[in-house]
């Protein structure tokens, strides 16, 4: 056990992306399980909050908006005083950002953990980052830090919840679109954040016109408001279920439940259907260890992910000079072999 004193309430800071806090949340539970006692919040950003709700080891969820309500320093300043005023006794920082560490320090937090960077002085505890080294699965370094207090870890398994009223609307949204309540069906995701960790569209179109051919079964497409242009190129060749735009986090986890495989390119989803133990299979680019398999891989028995090298010594991401090629060498007949394969293994 830590040194320091026994907490009464406990913080987890983590305001980046869906993926990173799916990932996070074994820590939430061996914290509960350590601490029974304690009150363990989890401050997030708005689109994740749905990631959190209904976690049975959680209290409380914190909102944190750096891109609208708390976007000015006189907000983050105003967020830091109500922050202190909730008297946490430990601040576990799960994510280096310049905001989390200024807002915990200003909320006068006695003990705050996190990794030396982006002003990790402002910690009280820092844990060398080597993150971008790729040693290591992302969901482990979240834990390393619990290990660090001398916390035990005996879960590791992400957990997403599920909640009833997106239950009922997936269920009328699906039966609007004729998928009946029985019904097998594949879910692709044809997007992500960045240039290179799209697989090319015309490979998706190609992967669903195979699926359809091969297994007979429906295939619903999803995407967030923002992205619905990735997917056009699927529609225009193939007949499927469009539900870009208009599922939330919470209801993606619910059409995910019903599933039969859920194909993506490596987003937070993928870590969405692990955590419920769905099948999936996510397609990587990128030679960077940082953001490799081995540390972004959705975990799981039934989770499988293509990723191939293709001679690059150094990533340039986003300002790749070959077109992506780590990502078209990845051909839609090899994931739809896998694909068919995980189905009829069912």
């Amino acid at each position: 056990m830590s040194k320091e004193i026994n907490p009464k309430k406990i913080l987890i800071v983590r305001t980046d992306r869906l993926g990173d806090v799916i990932l996070s949340t074994p820590v939430i539970k061996n914290l509960k399980m350590t601490f029974p006692g304690a009150h363990i919040a989890f401050m997030c950003r708005p689109y994740t909050e749905d990631v959190l709700r209904g976690n049975p080891y959680l209290d409380e969820i914190i909102v944190y908006d750096k891109n609208v309500r708390h976007k000015n320093l006189w907000a983050s300043i105003k967020f830091s005083l109500e922050l202190k005023k909730k008297n946490f006794d430990w601040a576990i920082i799960l994510h280096p950002t310049v905001r989390a560490h200024v807002i915990t320090f200003f909320a006068r937090i006695p003990f705050r953990i996190g990794w030396d960077k982006k002003r990790g002085w402002l910690l009280t505890k820092r844990l060398p980052h080597t993150k971008q080294e790729g040693f290591k699965h992302e969901s482990e370094y979240t834990l390393d830090i619990l290990r660090s207090m001398d916390v035990a870890v005996t879960d590791n398994a992400p957990y997403f919840p599920i909640q009833q009223a997106s239950e009922h609307k997936v269920e009328e949204i699906l039966a609007r679109h004729g998928v009946h309540k029985k019904e097998e069906f594949i879910v692709v995701h044809p997007c992500a954040s960045c240039p290179s960790k799209r697989w090319p569209q015309e490979y998706f179109a190609e992967l669903v016109k195979i699926l359809r051919t091969e297994t007979r079964l429906k295939v619903v497409i999803i995407a967030s408001g923002e992205e619905k242009k990735f997917g056009d190129t699927i529609l225009e060749t193939n007949e499927v279920v469009d539900l870009r735009g208009m599922l939330s986090i919470s209801e993606i986890g619910s059409l995910l439940k019903r599933a039969a495989l859920f194909i993506s390119n490596d987003s937070g989803p993928v870590h969405i259907a692990a955590a419920l133990h769905i099948p999936v299979i996510s397609i990587f680019g990128r030679n960077d260890p940082g953001l490799s398999p081995q540390r972004w891989r959705p975990l799981g028995e039934t989770s499988f992910y293509f990723h191939k090298k293709v001679g690059c010594s150094v990533c340039l991401a986003h300002n790749c000079t070959k077109g992506f090629l780590c990502l078209r060498a990845i051909t839609p007949q090899e994931v739809a072999q896998k694909a068919i394969q995980i189905i009829y293994d069912q």
